[in-house]
């Protein structure tokens, strides 16, 4: 079983690893590694980056990716950069990997292949017109997307879009899946996920990912089965806060009532029976899926 963890637990697992074991410069290094081979590169393609890590997996990507004989062009949203992420741009720049500024004015439709490193599983709160108009922009292109860690505009930790987020065909999520990959609105985001291991340490684990011939013993005597949008109306006090905290919200009536629990969020499943607490999603592929489907 894969384990599924809180944006919080990432975090504070990121800092450990870095502060113990493992640089962040080579984490970065490791993630574009990952993301690189999970996916059959082809064609014209942008990387389009934001200006904290995860845009600076996008520049480490970009330096792999003229390295292997492609010429991507990057797309920058700003000047800003954070640390390790100004040493892949400057990478990039002693590649001459071509790179411009883009908006939501910018015509994606040139593009075979678009990556999405705008935002991280950190970013909380709500997009501003900007970003939002540029992943509007870029949803409307037809082009194969890949999203990295996290599709930008969505809550890695309820799956809900703040208020939009970029439609992938592919995400690949970097050390954990995080909650918010399976809730909310989730499924109407991610098309494929995959998860890439780059070596951070995890320190608590907290929930596990079944697969779906797994899932039987969970469904039948003295099992709720119902959707997220049911549980809401029926058992949550306050639909928004369900919505906000939905692990939270089925704990506690699962411990109130003594039953388990299964609720579908689209394509995902969140089961809690008291003890433990699991995630079953189709849109998951196995490693051979990985390097065969895309």
């Amino acid at each position: 079983m894969d384990n599924v963890i809180t944006v919080k637990n990432m975090r504070e697992s990121d800092a450990y690893t870095i502060n113990t074991s493992v640089s962040g410069r080579e984490l970065m290094k490791r993630a574009a590694g990952g993301v690189f081979r999970s996916v059959a590169w082809h064609g014209k393609i942008a990387v389009v980056c934001g200006s904290g890590n995860n845009g600076g997996d996008g520049y480490a990507l970009a330096e792999i990716l003229s390295e292997r004989g492609f010429r991507p062009i990057v797309l920058r949203i700003g000047e800003k950069l954070s640390e390790d992420g100004e040493y892949y741009y400057n990478r990039c720049l002693m590649n001459n990997v071509e790179m411009s500024f883009c908006s939501g004015a910018t015509d994606f439709s040139e593009y075979d292949m678009i990556v999405d490193c705008i935002l991280g599983t950190g970013f909380s709160g709500s997009l501003s017109p900007e970003l939002q108009g540029l992943i509007e922009s870029i949803n409307r292109s037809r082009a194969f997307k890949v999203s990295v860690d996290i599709n930008s505009g969505l809550s890695g930790a309820n799956g809900m879009a703040l208020p939009v987020a970029v439609r992938s065909d592919l995400t690949v999520s970097i050390g954990y899946f995080k909650t918010g990959m399976f809730l909310g609105q989730s499924s109407s985001y991610i098309g494929a996920l995959v998860n890439v291991d780059i070596g951070i340490k995890l320190l608590k684990k907290q929930y596990y990912l079944i697969d779906s011939d797994e899932l039987s013993p969970f469904i039948g005597y003295n099992t709720v089965s119902l959707t997220a949008e049911s549980f809401a109306r029926e058992y949550a006090l306050d639909e928004k806060e369900f919505w906000r905290s939905p692990i939270k919200a089925v704990s506690k009536e699962s411990v109130d009532s003594g039953r388990i629990f299964a609720v579908s969020f689209g394509d995902s499943k969140l089961i809690v029976d008291q003890t433990y607490i699991y995630f079953c999603c189709d849109r998951v592929l196995s490693a051979s899926e990985k390097y065969s489907e895309f």
